[in-house]
């Protein structure tokens, strides 16, 4: 205990005594993120030698909360500025070589460590920690990078669901590609939501761009019908393929119950308008 006491205020305060002296340590162990350090400060507002004191602090302190947190909060800086995975993984560990010769200098000068088991515990107690920083914050790091990547999906999906006004009553919805179960749900929810805010009564939804539907798809789909006729609009459906209906008449599902059928979308826009 007072091995890990002395160490502890000896490392902390040869840092702040030889500040300069750590960075370059520190940088010397790092040459490639040594070259970035502003290209990195500038895209992120990171700096990088100030949080590389604050790892180790967190670490010789056996201060773990804050060192999850600030991994956490690292982790989501790094992802939110697409910083490279490969130069982070780089500078902890040459912040981890750069904190060994500090404190084997340390004990070079007043032999605090004795023996091998002492030594060896040290080693576990810095390096597990060191090691728990890195998976806090390749976590972080790659759920912060999920959620960007499915709200780009999302806002990609509602972009494809352009459901366009015509009138002052009537919108049109353009339906292209393949409906999966994911995308027919974005499709119900931009829907609904339109009908309420736009007012909507009739919406022609053309499905002559429909690459393929499956059958769970339609299904769904047809509760979306359901819907719009509940929020009292009217489903107009035209453009449907012969495979398509050929699938829907041989499942024993019918649009015709809340939504009127019609051959093409330029033939209902003149009979509307």
């Amino acid at each position: 205990m007072e091995t890990k006491l002395i160490l502890k205020r000896e490392s902390i305060d040869y840092i702040n005594r030889n500040g300069e002296t750590f960075d370059n340590m520190l940088l010397s162990e790092a040459t490639n993120v040594s070259v970035k350090i502003k290209e990195i400060l500038e895209k992120g507002n990171i700096y990088l030698l100030k949080n590389a004191r604050k790892l180790i602090f967190y670490v010789v302190e056996q201060n773990d909360s804050e060192l999850v947190a600030f991994a956490n909060q690292e982790g989501i800086a790094w992802a939110t500025h697409s910083l490279t995975l490969s130069l982070k993984l780089e500078w902890v560990q040459a912040i981890r070589r750069t904190l060994w010769q500090i404190i084997n200098s340390i004990d070079e000068k007043q032999t605090i460590i004795s023996g091998k088991k002492e030594y060896s515990e040290l080693k576990k107690l810095i390096n597990d920690r060191i090691d728990q920083f890195l998976n806090s914050f390749f976590l972080s790091y790659s759920h912060y990078k999920d959620e960007m990547i499915n709200q780009q999906r999302e806002m990609v999906e509602h972009l494809s669901v352009p459901i366009i006004p015509v009138s002052s009553i009537l919108s049109v919805l353009p339906l292209i590609g393949v409906i999966d179960s994911y995308r027919i749900k974005i499709i119900e929810e931009k829907v609904l939501f339109d009908i309420a805010k736009s007012r909507i009564q009739t919406l022609v939804i053309d499905l002559s761009g429909i690459a393929m539907m499956e059958m769970d798809v339609i299904s769904y789909f047809e509760k979306i019908l359901a819907g719009i006729s509940m929020m009292g609009c009217k489903a107009i459906l035209t453009g449907m393929r012969p495979d398509l209906v050929k699938k829907m008449v041989h499942s024993g599902i019918n649009f015709q119950q809340d939504a009127e059928t019609r051959g093409t979308l330029q033939e209902t826009l003149k009979r509307y308008l």
